[in-house]
């Protein structure tokens, strides 16, 4: 038994001199680097290069001094004044329309102050997000300073404001007329302390 056991190692050792071994696992590294140009000039000839934007032909406007100053501008505000009556309110939009809304039955009232301020809006060349100030006597009831302030957001006027007066400041007790005042809205009050 220990003869074929050496004679076993003889051949393994008689194997490996004579060169009968198994060659090494290895990456050939030329054929891989000759791939990899092959690959880039393909997609180097292949791509669309994007053009220059500076080639793009484009027109801007120009912009002139009077032009800016109109933009920049904001428009003087839409005056709707809300007094009171015996059966309802008045609303008066601007200086040119006017609309009595009653208490009881406002529908008809609302869709005709709706129709006056679209008219008045054409008239005047104003768009929805032009402002509207809001001018309210102190005695109108506050059911219908809200049916009105609805009526105007539900037509798409969003820049609503309210001018604030104290009571009785402003407006004539007995007609309710509000008088507006001529300064600008940047322009603070003046404290009028003469009786």
């Amino acid at each position: 038994m220990q003869i074929l056991g050496s004679s076993n190692k003889g051949k393994s050792i008689l194997n490996s001199k004579i060169g009968l071994r198994r060659p090494a696992i290895g990456l050939r590294i030329a054929p891989m680097i000759d791939m990899i140009f092959i690959l880039l000039i393909f997609f180097i000839v292949a791509v669309r290069w994007k053009p220059q934007e500076n080639f793009l032909p484009l027109q801007l406007p120009t912009a002139n001094a009077g032009t800016v100053a109109q933009t920049a501008v904001k428009p003087e505000p839409l005056s709707i004044q809300i007094t009171p009556t015996n059966a309802g309110c008045r609303v008066q939009i601007g200086t040119s329309y006017a609309v009595n809304i009653p208490s009881q039955n406002p529908e008809q009232g609302l869709a005709s102050l709706m129709e006056q301020i679209k008219q008045c809006l054409l008239e005047q060349k104003r768009y929805a997000s032009d402002p509207v100030e809001i001018i309210c006597a102190g005695k109108v009831k506050w059911e219908n300073l809200a049916k009105i302030y609805n009526v105007l957001y539900g037509m798409g006027l969003t820049d609503i404001t309210f001018q604030m007066t104290r009571l009785g400041e402003g407006a004539d007790e007995v007609t309710g007329v509000i008088a507006t005042p001529s300064r600008s809205r940047t322009e603070s009050p003046k404290n009028d302390t003469s009786d």
